[in-house]
């Protein structure tokens, strides 16, 4: 080996978020250099293995979703949970069960598998994905450290490697996770919330029971309370289990046990993880790790970056955690790729990857932040609780706390989608409301209301960057403040709509006759009707529609479904399915 290496892009950690940085690099540049260290060696365990549909959408434009698919993961068709006001039990789906096509597997990644997700086990998940890099001509270093990083000013001049050895490059990426190497070596501070500080402990399992098998593999995780905290359940395999714990720091300091003692006794005391693990045997030895939200000022410097948990990290509460670090990957490695083209300026690019994940993970914070103040199962921990409310500035009445929670807005850089996050804007909506005291929902301005008149005097032309086939397209939107509308998409198909008429009526015509032109099949067609709707919604959230009641105009009674499935366990429960 030599002393001394150059290379294009030398990437630390070959999780996830290293692996789809270097392999979208080379996906899109097979020209590039790209080193991908890692200190140990695969396969090797790791949390955080409950993935969200849009995982899979990296996976296939990485080329490696069949790959994925083939290693028989669980289907993840939603999530069950014990959690809210009432602490009932109810689930969400992403796909309704009961119209679940039970799809002999490895099945192709279209149809209903489009808006699923895997249960993974990350040994075997991580290799897969570390591998494909190597095939796709990354150059990958097992139990290799980076000792030092070098660095004069905000400018990275090379990395020490252990055992021995010094490279350089002209981009450096921290895909270290939470270790955060580069992050800490450049000193960036961050927002860490105090009531978010918990800690993780966890074990895997052999030949516990699932909760709920949907035809080939599909399952839900499980989430269930504990009055200190929460657990979860996640089938990994035909035999291997995820269970895990969740609980504050201050409470794991204040019982005075080990975290197999609190381990133990949360096995205990939640029923239903009780009965499915009760014939169960645990592999050993339990882990645990440090489980604290936070979110870093910056993501970058004068030659590097940060991607993947190194930039943050948002509770497992909403299982993002994947979804965040190969999202916010392949954002990198777009950026990457357009920064050494040299044909769109440098200050915009870098401003758009830094800006927009960190309002990611913040919103997923606020999120979580909102999911623990909602939950009344935690008697033990009601000031905990209280004071995260408190610093949201809410009663948990559902048009506050979603105000709070939107702040970054809907409409962003996601031009198909008006979303939360990881998250569809409906899907979000209605957990707030769902976890509510008074039972109200976060309503939607369309059920309500008629007339509908676009807002856009004093906006300023502005741009959008949406990366799609290796590059940056530079698209065009109307900015007021701090708030980017865009002019494509599902947006530009409702604005042109509004500017057709004000009526719900007429808007809605407009909008059936521009997706009429586009030649989809219906199935296509209705989903984007659904986006159009969703988007709609969040524009008049967001100040750029103002929706009022016309008396004399007739309302519309029906529109299209949005896309979340909310339904209870129990059958007497109000489902809360979307059916405007």
């Amino acid at each position: 080996m030599q002393d001394h290496v150059d290379y294009d892009v030398a990437i630390i950690g070959g999780g996830p978020a290293g692996s789809t940085c270097g392999t979208i690099l080379r996906k899109y540049n097979p020209e590039l250099r790209v080193l991908i260290v890692e200190k140990e060696k695969f396969p090797r365990d790791h949390v955080g293995e409950s993935q969200l549909p849009g995982v899979c959408t990296v996976l296939d434009e990485m080329g490696a979703w069949d790959k994925v698919e083939a290693a028989g993961f669980p289907i993840k068709i939603g999530a069950s949970y014990t959690w809210g006001a009432n602490n009932d039990s109810w689930d969400f789906d992403f796909v309704p069960s009961d119209q679940w096509n039970d799809d002999p597997r490895p099945s192709k990644y279209e149809g209903q598998r489009r808006s699923t997700a895997f249960q993974v086990d990350r040994a075997i998940y991580d290799d897969i994905l570390l591998r494909h890099a190597e095939e796709l001509g990354c150059e990958v270093r097992e139990e290799v450290k980076v000792a030092k990083v070098l660095s004069e000013g905000d400018r990275i001049t090379g990395l020490e490697l252990q055992p021995g050895g010094t490279v350089t490059a002209k981009h450096y990426v921290d895909a270290s996770g939470t270790v955060a190497l580069i992050r800490r070596a450049m000193k960036v501070e961050g927002w860490e919330p105090e009531e978010l500080k918990n800690i993780a402990v966890w074990d895997y399992w052999q030949n516990a029971d699932w909760a709920v098998e949907i035809g080939s593999g599909a399952t839900r995780v499980q989430v269930r309370s504990l009055p200190y905290g929460w657990m979860w359940f996640i089938p990994l395999g035909p035999t291997r289990t995820s269970i895990g714990l969740i609980t504050p720091a201050s409470y794991y300091k204040e019982t005075g046990k080990t975290p197999e003692e609190l381990y133990k006794c949360a096995l205990i005391d939640q029923p239903q993880i009780a009965e499915l693990s009760r014939n169960a045997t645990p592999e050993g030895p339990i882990r645990t790790a440090k489980d604290w939200s936070n979110v870093a000022d910056r993501l970058l410097g004068e030659n590097w970056f940060m991607t993947g948990e190194s930039c943050g990290f948002a509770d497992p509460i909403l299982a993002a955690g994947l979804n965040i670090a190969q999202s916010s990957a392949r954002d990198l490695a777009y950026t990457i790729l357009e920064l050494d083209r040299e044909e769109i300026d440098r200050k915009w690019l870098l401003e758009r990857y830094d800006t927009r994940h960190r309002a990611n993970i913040r919103q997923h914070i606020r999120f979580g932040q909102y999911w623990y103040a909602a939950n009344s199962c935690f008697s033990d921990l009601k000031a905990h609780c209280q004071d995260i409310a408190r610093e949201a500035g809410l009663k948990l009445a559902p048009e506050k706390a979603w105000q709070w929670i939107s702040q970054g807005g809907f409409i962003n850089e996601l031009p198909g989608h008006a979303s939360i996050g990881s998250f569809s804007l409906s899907l979000a909506k209605h957990l707030v409301g769902k976890f509510d005291t008074s039972g109200r929902s976060v309503s939607s301005k369309l059920k309500d209301n008629n007339i509908f008149r676009l807002k856009i005097d004093g906006v300023t032309p502005a741009w959008i960057g949406h990366a799609e086939n290796g590059r940056i397209k530079r698209l065009p939107a109307l900015q007021r403040d701090s708030v980017i509308l865009p002019q494509v998409g599902p947006t530009e198909l409702v604005v042109n709509a509004l500017r057709t008429g004000s009526d719900l009526q007429t808007i809605a015509n407009a909008l059936n006759a521009q997706i009429a032109k586009l030649g989809m099949t219906d199935a296509d067609a209705n989903g984007l009707l659904i986006n159009c709707v969703a988007t709609l919604d969040g524009l008049i959230d967001e100040g750029w529609v103002e929706a009022r009641y016309d008396p004399k105009k007739p309302k519309i009674e029906s529109l299209p479904s949005l896309d979340t499935i909310i339904r209870p366990t129990d059958p007497n429960e109000t489902c809360l399915g979307v059916t405007d």
